[in-house]
This record gives C-alpha cells, structure tokens and sequence, in this order.
C-alpha cells in the first residue's frame, strides 16, 4: 500500500485479487471518521482512478470514496486473455473489490463504461447498493458515439513529450469540452497518457481492451438491467452535446425509471468529467438522500428478486 496525495487530499493505493487471479488496484480515500458509507467510482473505457482526482476528493470530505482501475488499466494487471475485457468479468472484479474491501454495502457513481458496469450490477446484486449514479451512459448506445470511441480505442501514435500529448486529446476531445485552457488539456493528457522508466510516453491502458470492444459494444441492450434500477435511487447525467446518450433514450429513461434524477452539463459531450458545477451539486444532493443502509427484508427482497431477474434473463438466453 502507498500513501500519496491528489489535488491536496490522502489516498491508499489498495490491491486485491481478481477471481481468474489478476493484481487489481483501487485508490482509497478514508473519508472523515463515521463516514455515513462508502462511494465506489468506476472510470470509463480508456480511463483510470484519475479521471476522478476531482470528484473523490470532494466526495472525501463527508464519505469513504473508493477509485477503481478495471483490469488493463492504471495499475492493474492487463489481462492474459483479451476476451476477458467485457462487462461480466468486469462485475466479477467490481464484487471481488467490494469483498476484498469488507464492504457489505455502496453508492455506486459510474462514468461511460461505469456506467454499464453500474447497471449491470444493479441486475445481479443490488442487495449490495445504496444507490447508482451513471455519467452519461444509458442502456442504449448511440451509434455514432461508438463510432467515434473506435476511431481511437487501442491505437497509440507517438508521443514524445506531455505537451505532445496534450496535444493529442485536445484533437480527440476539442469540441466535447470547448473552453479548454492549455492548462487544462495538459491535465487531461496526464489523466490517460503515463511515462514509463523509459522516458516514453502511451495510453495508460491494455491497448487489447479493444478486442471485444469492436465485435461487442454495437449489440448492447441493457434496457433489462437498467429497468432494475426501479428497486433504488438513481440520478442520470448526461452532457448537452453528448453523442453516445441520445436524448431520446435519456428521455426513454426517465419514463422507463419515472424515480430517475436527472441533470444537463451544459456544453460539455461525452462524458462530463463531474468537475462541473451542476454535475458535483447533482451528485452532493443525490448522495445527501441515500440511506446509510439497506434494510434486512430489503436485502432478502432484492436478492430474490435478482435470482428471479437472473432466471428470467438464462432462460430466454440473454445471458
């Protein structure tokens, strides 16, 4: 474990052991103490416990906030087989983290990828959640979103320094986030991009996790999972220009789930970086409101209901 600090607050870098045997990390900020729960963030395809230097330590100051990695990302381990980069594995570590970590219980906040691993985990075991944020994502993708993700997911040009990389998410990211200072693109370039002992530059991630990304991401449907989100809180995020959360299916949402929460980051696409004044007041109120726990006859209702869920989705081969 090592002790270190982001924009100013603590954090324990924290490893466990995945079921098939991977090193994975998450970064654990303690919170004050008698912190009413836990949040557990997970990051988006590409990205990393980073992508949450912001949030996390806002969070921190009334909560225990804990920062995933998914496997082949950040510091944990990439994966021997690439087909393993697919949503149900990644749910099978996000229950192993919260088993290593002695965690009956979270509030799940989600970005992209996250996202779907929230909605998913909500079908399979949401006796274990408070509640679930998503951060613009939706049970269905938007086509040209996902064009747009496999334009660059698992390829890398050259990189020789970090205004170079800098450089090179100001073009894939210019016109989701306009405004950016050159301040501000650098700190997105330190976000996904690391230098290794050799002095070089790449993407902080499994180039391979593209692998079933190209074949899987296209026949999405997570309407079944997301509609379990009736049995607890949830907010929905979605930024303005977003091309992979439509707003019809943001709208469909709301009148499949009419309990949602819902919030705009104005001019911003995907995903908000939850550094926005409207998405970190969204998330203060919606973690405001969650009980610190789930009841007994709760849990027992919601576990059955899961096996019934899960039942249901076996026999007519969904899963």
């Amino acid at each position: 474990m090592t002790n270190t600090a982001d924009q100013g607050a603590p954090f324990t870098s924290r490893f466990y052991t995945s079921p098939d045997g991977l090193k994975l990390h998450y970064r654990d900020y303690a919170g004050p103490p008698g912190a009413p729960f836990t949040v557990l963030c997970i990051p988006g395809l590409t990205r990393n416990a980073r992508d949450f230097e912001e949030l996390a330590p806002h969070l921190a100051q009334k909560y225990r906030v804990l920062c995933a990695e998914l496997r082949g990302r950040g510091l944990s381990e990439y994966a021997k087989d690439p087909a393993t980069y697919v949503p149900p594995v990644y749910v099978r570590d996000m229950q192993a983290l919260l088993d290593s970590a002695g965690l009956a219980q979270v509030a799940l906040i989600g970005t992209s990828l996250g996202g779907i691993i929230s909605m998913v985990m909500a079908g399979v075991m949401p006796q274990r959640l408070l509640g679930v944020a998503l951060n613009d994502i939706g049970p269905e993708l938007d086509p040209a979103g996902l064009a747009r993700i496999a334009s660059y997911v698992g390829k890398s040009r050259p990189i020789t320094s970090w205004e170079d990389a800098a450089a090179a998410v100001e073009t894939l990211d210019g016109v989701i986030f306009p405004g950016y200072s050159k301040e501000d693109w650098l700190r997105m370039a330190r976000r996904r991009f690391i230098q290794d002992e050799t002095g070089a530059f790449r993407p902080d991630y499994d180039l391979n996790i593209s692998k079933p990304f190209a074949g899987n991401a296209a026949q999405v449907n997570l309407w079944p999972f997301f509609t379990r989100l009736n049995q607890m809180p949830a907010l929905a995020i979605r930024g303005e220009t977003s091309d992979l959360l439509s707003p019809q299916v943001f709208a469909r949402m709301k009148a499949e789930v009419p309990l949602l929460q819902q919030v705009l980051v104005p001019r911003h696409g995907h995903a908000p970086h939850l550094d926005e004044p409207e998405a970190m007041a969204a998330i203060d109120a919606f973690l405001t409101g969650l009980p610190r726990r789930i009841g007994v006859l709760t849990k027992l209702r919601r576990g059955i209901g899961a096996a019934v869920f899960l039942g249901k989705l076996k026999a007519a081969g969904v899963i």
